[in-house]
């Protein structure tokens, strides 16, 4: 049980997805491990919601465990993984048809630096105006931003994920890098500054 907490995306390897995709269910505990955070890591920056992510991320890795059989090897691994979060995230955006808020005060807490209260105070807002404004960019503009930026991914690993062009992820990206700079334009000295 110890050795599935120190699992890592390093440890995956061909065999392990062989093992899943004949039904090695310690082969698919290894997957998980491996994999959970970052599954829930988009998810929660999708939806902003604890539920909602666990929810996404239950889902994702569902579909992984019916459908592994079905990886034919012809991207990476973690691009088809990543390509089963962003379909369950869009269809979690779809059945809700709403947007829930961020107010994950944890993670504002964590981002929060020693200083004045007033500098606090500050950060705060600054961090709530910058989830807000993710938070407004239509799904198809906010998960590339995450793939990009939270996940690291590049613009040809994000245009795999997405099944669309390079060109569409630039163009994407450049879209919702305007919005974000539009609406945090009051907000440029103190992000310049903090």
């Amino acid at each position: 049980m110890e050795r599935c907490r120190v699992i890592q995306e390093r440890d995956i390897d061909g065999n392990v997805i062989e093992a899943c995709q004949q039904g090695d269910m310690s082969a698919f505990q290894m997957l998980f491990e491996a994999y959970k955070d970052k599954v829930y890591s988009i998810a929660f920056y999708f939806s902003r919601d604890e539920a909602s992510a666990r929810d996404i991320t239950q889902q994702v890795f569902l579909k992984l465990f019916t459908s592994i059989g079905q990886f034919r090897r012809d991207c990476e691994f973690t691009t088809w993984l990543y390509r089963l979060v962003a379909n369950a995230c869009t269809d979690e955006h779809r059945r809700r048809r709403r947007f829930v808020s961020f107010d994950d005060e944890a993670g504002v807490m964590n981002m929060i630096e020693r200083g004045s209260q007033e500098e606090n105070y500050i950060r705060r807002q600054i961090n709530d105006s910058v989830r807000a404004a993710i938070a407004d960019l239509k799904p198809k503009l906010r998960l590339p931003i995450l793939l990009k930026y939270v996940e690291g991914l590049s613009y040809d690993e994000i245009a795999n994920v997405l099944g669309c062009s390079k060109g569409t992820v630039a163009s994407r990206l450049n879209r919702g890098h305007k919005l974000l700079a539009r609406k945090l334009a009051p907000y440029r000295g103190a992000l310049d500054s903090g």
